[in-house]
């Protein structure tokens, strides 16, 4: 399965890197199967880094062999249990289970207001359910261990606007 990255500067070696932000699925190396929503995360963290460079990097992910030597959660889509596990990683909690990937839907912004809403209360988890299946949601997949990191070979990198040193 072939999986892409979004950035600022090519990743030829991923690392599972700890954040201070709370992201849907934990801390990890994020992918995603959709080539454009690598694009869309590139501009996010152009923009936030003010670099002039946007970069996806490209991985040929063994999800054949991964997924009889790992643990390997997957959410087809925003259901109960999706939301309950968005909820923990957000809140910065430890999920009960033990995973070294998870695969499923992204919150993204427009998402991410619904997620808020049910964990305020103002929203039942049903009511957010069906919110979110109204909602154009993209795929992400997370290495969350350095173990998962051997079932990502890099591939390429392509340089999108910009040029390798930024200016």
């Amino acid at each position: 399965m072939i999986v892409y990255h979004g950035g600022a500067v090519p990743v030829e070696i991923p690392k599972i890197i700890e954040s201070n932000r709370m992201l849907d699925f934990g801390i990890g190396f994020y992918t995603t199967i959709n080539r454009e929503q690598a694009d869309r995360w590139a501009e996010i963290v152009a923009v936030k880094r003010r670099k002039n460079i946007r970069v996806i990097t490209e991985y040929d992910f063994d999800f054949e062999t991964a997924k009889n030597d790992l643990s390997i959660i997957t959410f087809d889509k925003p259901d109960g249990e999706w939301l309950d596990f968005v909820c923990v990683n957000r809140s910065g909690q430890i999920p009960d289970v033990f995973y070294d990937i998870a695969i499923g839907p992204v919150a993204n912004d427009q998402v991410f207001t619904v997620v808020a809403l049910y964990e305020q209360g103002v929203l039942s988890k049903e009511a957010a359910i069906i919110e979110l299946r109204v909602r154009e949601l993209y795929n992400q997949v997370l290495f969350h261990t350095d173990k998962s990191l051997v079932y990502c070979r890099y591939i390429r990198h392509t340089i999108i606007g910009g040029q390798a040193n930024g200016k």
